[in-house]
């Protein structure tokens, strides 16, 4: 009997998981499935692009998986019994595996402010980004007030988007933290400059308390008004795990051994954004740059069992954090392992092909694995990981 994988979530760690394991597995006896609810792959770096009016390139799973040996089921995960090693799609229809590799990231927490979840636009999928763009195209005639609420890197590649591409509307960036904080010096103040170039208004050190139809409200009383809001503040996991009974911390993600395997359920690998993967300088944050590592790291930890051995530790060491502002402009940089800001920095036109080609290389890397094998590859992160062994 074929040993069954199933790969829960499509995005860019189970899109990379599933296709990985069937290539690492060819030759075995291996049913590789990828289960997903919708059929078109989402590029989650370029929803900033796709809220501001432009169209990125139309990538459909099936097509992406023809010819890897994976078969995609089209559905939402309902619920996981990992006593009986099934998978509840749509309610009704049950998967079976012998492995499961959960992928199912995070998206973004509407829940903690009263009325975001009502009255304020999110990047989670294609469709609420092009929800937003419809909306920011209503504000080009009247040249209307954007809020972006949440400085992180997500927050300010937004603004930066909607503010070259909507120049009649006012964009304020409503942040708690300093835009740009976890970088260094230069490449914080590069940041900061160029929002302010763009037209940018940035608030920091202001929390929300509500979110009404034309209206943010900060705690303390004062109102902002908004015609759109875009929340980008704050990440959120699928109950899915906590509810199959999996061990998770307190944000609701799997915790993993060494290996990434579930430390409840050994027979289940988690990545990406909805596991709790710790390294020796702490538990890694979600982020594409980390979570293709660890998707390959499940395929060829798999792959290894299939044959008998055991997996390795995973070891991962950050390189760069890199932020567009707008089409013509951005800044890199470049860390250490640990995520901290290394002096080089990379900004203007270099940055933008450099930043270009992080975005379009997960699509094209799986294209490339598919094909000719060639796997992805990533920072181990030398000598500060070297004791997670």
């Amino acid at each position: 009997m074929s040993e069954r994988i199933l790969v829960i979530g499509a995005g860019y760690t189970g899109m990379q998981a599933a296709i990985g394991t069937a290539r690492a597995t060819r030759g075995r006896d291996v049913e590789v499935t990828l289960v997903n609810p919708v059929a078109r792959f989402t590029e989650r770096l370029r929803l900033h692009q796709t809220a501001s009016g432009q169209e990125p390139a139309d990538l459909r799973i099936p097509e992406m998986l023809d010819g890897s040996g994976v078969r995609f089921v089209l559905g939402r995960v309902s619920g996981i019994d990992p006593d009986a090693r099934e998978v509840r799609v749509d309610g009704t229809r049950v998967l079976g595996y012998d492995r499961l590799v959960y992928a199912l990231g995070g998206i973004t927490d509407t829940g903690t402010v009263p009325g975001v979840a009502e009255h304020a636009y999110t990047l989670d999928t294609a469709a609420e980004a092009r929800r937003l763009a419809a909306r920011l195209a209503e504000l080009d005639a009247i040249g209307g007030t954007v809020v972006v609420v949440g400085g992180g890197l997500t927050g300010v590649e937004a603004a930066a988007e909607i503010a070259e591409r909507h120049p009649e509307s006012r964009v304020v960036l409503l942040s708690r933290d300093v835009p740009g904080s976890t970088m260094g010096e230069k490449a914080r103040a590069y940041l900061h400059a160029a929002l302010a170039r763009l037209g940018v208004e940035v608030r920091t050190g202001v929390s929300i308390g509500k979110v009404l139809p034309d209206t943010v409200e900060l705690e303390g009383g004062e109102s902002v008004f908004a015609d759109a809001c875009l929340w980008t503040a704050g990440v959120r996991v699928s109950p899915l795990a906590e509810n199959a009974g999996f061990t998770v911390d307190d944000r609701g993600r799997v915790v993993v051994d060494a290996t990434l395997r579930s430390v409840s359920h050994p027979d289940v690998y988690a990545i990406g954004d909805a596991a709790a993967v710790r390294q020796t300088y702490g538990v890694i944050h979600g982020t594409c740059q980390s979570g293709i590592p660890t998707a390959q790291h499940a395929a060829d930890s798999i792959a290894r069992q299939v044959r008998g051995k055991e997996p390795e530790p995973f070891r991962f060491g950050y390189i760069h954090q890199p932020v567009s502002l707008g089409r013509n402009d951005a800044v890199i940089q470049f860390t250490r392992p640990d995520d901290t800001p290394r002096g080089f920095v990379l900004t203007g036109r270099p940055a933008v092909a450099y930043k270009e080609f992080v975005s379009s290389s997960p699509w094209k890397g799986l294209r490339l694995n598919k094909k000719y094998g060639v796997r992805a590859v990533w920072s181990h992160g030398g000598k500060i990981t070297r004791n997670a062994e």
